[in-house]
């Protein structure tokens, strides 16, 4: 689903490349204050985790492509903010060191899959971990079909806006081919937190207010 080079006009991507901008300085001032340094690691695992579970690619319409975009899981681990560090790092470097992405795009990119998949993943995930047990992880699938969903809406309209091609022709297919995507981001992001409850079942799930992965069981 990265947008390629010369697919979006500059009154599109100068606008998003600012939004992206301000909501990763917002992150890392967030993430900063608070103050767990037990994060950075798994900061560091996570973002290795997604960039590598996004090389994998579905070819979509128009020269786009989709993938797993992991924004999700990021969030159920790290919390909201955190995550959000962690997707607009991993879609940075696919830009710069293998160019998944355009650069003059990378603000779109970073948007749509980094800062969209967290916004929207965070407030799933709060009312699942109210609930508390296997709602967390009805939600956290739920959150990944949703952030595919919208980020393929989101880039559907920036490339209509961009007179790349018609929104009547681009919408549904790119929210058709990648609703199913997002079925299988949701499948995929509830057997990896399992995985990573097994492994530490100590790890809190949603931090920020949130439950071991000893009381989802």
């Amino acid at each position: 689903m990265h947008i390629p080079s010369g697919f979006l006009e500059p009154e599109v991507w100068l606008p998003l490349g600012a939004v992206s901008v301000a909501s990763a300085a917002w992150a890392m001032k967030r993430t900063g204050e608070d103050g767990d340094e037990r994060k950075t690691p798994v900061m560091g695992v996570m973002a290795a985790f997604i960039f590598a579970a996004q090389m994998v690619n579905f070819p979509v319409l128009g020269g786009t492509s989709g993938h797993l975009i992991g924004a999700s899981l990021a969030v159920a681990v790290l919390g909201m903010w955190p995550a959000m560090v962690v997707m607009t790092a991993v879609i940075i470097m696919q830009a710069v060191l293998f160019q998944d992405g355009g650069i003059e795009a990378l603000g779109a990119n970073v948007f749509n899959l980094g800062v969209l998949g967290c916004l929207v993943s965070g407030p799933v995930l709060a009312v699942g971990r109210k609930f508390g047990g296997r709602a967390v992880y009805a939600s956290l699938a739920l959150a990944g079909w949703l952030s595919v969903v919208l980020a393929s809406a989101a880039c559907a309209v920036e490339l209509a806006l961009s007179g790349t091609s018609p929104l009547a022709v681009v919408l549904p297919v790119m929210t058709s081919v990648h609703a199913v995507i997002g079925a299988f981001e949701g499948l995929i992001s509830v057997i990896a937190l399992r995985f990573i409850c097994a492994v530490n079942p100590a790890i809190t799930v949603n931090n920020g207010g949130g439950r071991s992965c000893g009381a989802l069981s």
